[in-house]
């Protein structure tokens, strides 16, 4: 069955069509073999902030496609450990582990635990809900999300670690600032230039006490 799609929304999905098939980042990671244009995200914030070298433990929080993944391979030293979590399955990547799993259940941060047997280095998520339409509920989500991340930070993370989050502009108020203040220093925001100017989203960037 054919669903007819109004003018105005053929317009808008065509649009978005062409913006995304003329995408610097999109064109660029084809032509490099990343799985995805936010690998350039992540590529510009390690060239700000420069954890990737230095960190031997990774974990990628909401991991799937694995561009993320891909980077720290690339970027990381030899012997890291890389582990990526995600509800979704994801295609291989040599070097680096995969487990499939919901981050809100106990026995995927016990499977973290068991994985490196250590306190991790850098811990990332580039992490967002699917959109209900529904501002208040969209940003309850996210809080969420960004809650759990600071959770398993809070539990996994060494001292002097890196934690990397993708928040929303406007989403960071109140009491969820104030906890992350006791546990989190060097706190920063960064928005690379692989992100759309349009979007609200950003990177908050911090180290475990």
């Amino acid at each position: 069955m054919k669903v007819k799609l109004h003018k105005k929304h053929k317009k808008e999905s065509s649009r978005w069509l062409n913006r995304h098939i003329n995408d610097e980042f999109v064109l660029k990671s084809k032509k490099e073999g990343f799985r995805s244009r936010s690998s350039y995200k992540l590529i510009q914030i390690n060239e700000k902030f420069d954890f990737l070298n230095y960190s031997k433990n990774i974990l990628d929080l909401g991991c799937a496609p694995g561009g993320w993944l891909q980077v720290s391979k690339k970027f990381s030293s030899v012997e890291a450990k890389i582990l990526g979590i995600d509800k979704l399955n994801i295609e291989a990547i040599p070097g680096v582990w995969f487990y499939q799993g919901d981050i809100f259940k106990d026995k995927v941060v016990n499977y973290i635990e068991t994985f490196f047997q250590k306190k991790i280095d850098l811990i990332m998520s580039d992490m967002s809900p699917n959109s209900t339409g529904n501002k208040k509920v969209d940003h309850l989500r996210i809080l969420s999300l960004v809650e759990r991340v600071i959770d398993i930070s809070n539990q996994l993370l060494q001292k002097d670690g890196f934690v990397i989050i993708k928040i929303f502009q406007g989403g960071m108020q109140g009491s969820l600032m104030s906890s992350m203040k006791e546990s989190l220093k060097n706190i920063k925001n960064f928005k690379p230039k692989a992100s759309r100017k349009e979007s609200p989203e950003m990177y908050l960037i911090a180290q475990k006490k």
